[in-house]
């Protein structure tokens, strides 16, 4: 399976974790994409203080994808493990003015070169985020976010958890999506959200 996810976003972390649970008691193994919620949102009206935050979530992509094309595929899961960590678990999202410090430390705990750290502010990887970006949205349609997830020909938003399943409950949960997700007239299941993401 695969999950398209941006690092800055805490509801693909949460869904993130949660596959790494799946994982350990259904026979999946996730594949890991880039997206962007900068380029999600281009020519969107959003709120400014988002608007500022996004506009900063550009760089750690852009590292994922710098060390995807110069280490391949094996290295995402691993650097997204060491980003998520650090931006949710450890809070560092809260302290965007210290996030190249953040992006270099997960590089060197996911046993990459920190220098990778430069190409935040750099272009040269954004033609490969756009296309893994477009990879996922075109799977889902226009008007989701961050998470994405295919399986086989199958590709859905979310599921959105604010925390993350364990044993079982993480399999039963994986189980529930599939089965609805596969009804070819099936789109779409919500409630409103009443608690933030948790990582505890």
């Amino acid at each position: 399976m695969d999950l398209w996810f941006d690092p800055f976003c805490p509801f693909a972390w949460a869904t993130s974790r949660w596959l790494l649970e799946v994982e350990k008691v259904r026979p999946i193994e996730p594949r890991w994409h880039v997206m962007s919620l900068n380029v999600l949102n281009e020519g969107k009206d959003v709120p400014e203080r988002y608007r500022e935050q996004i506009e900063k979530a550009i760089g750690p992509v852009r590292v994922v994808a710098a060390a995807r094309a110069e280490h391949g595929d094996g290295v995402v899961g691993p650097l997204y493990t060491e980003l998520g960590t650090r931006l949710h678990n450890q809070g560092a999202i809260k302290e965007l003015d210290r996030l190249r410090e953040t992006v270099e430390d997960a590089l060197e705990a996911a046993g990459l070169d920190r220098s990778l750290a430069d190409v935040m502010d750099s272009e040269k990887f954004d033609g490969d985020v756009r296309a893994s970006h477009r990879a996922g949205i075109d799977l889902v349609g226009e008007d989701v976010g961050t998470p994405v997830i295919r399986v086989g020909t199958n590709a859905f938003f979310g599921p959105v958890v604010t925390s993350v399943p364990k044993e079982e409950d993480a399999g039963r949960l994986w189980d529930g999506v599939l089965l609805v997700t596969e009804f070819d007239d099936f789109f779409e299941l919500k409630r409103t959200r009443t608690r933030s993401p948790r990582f505890d």
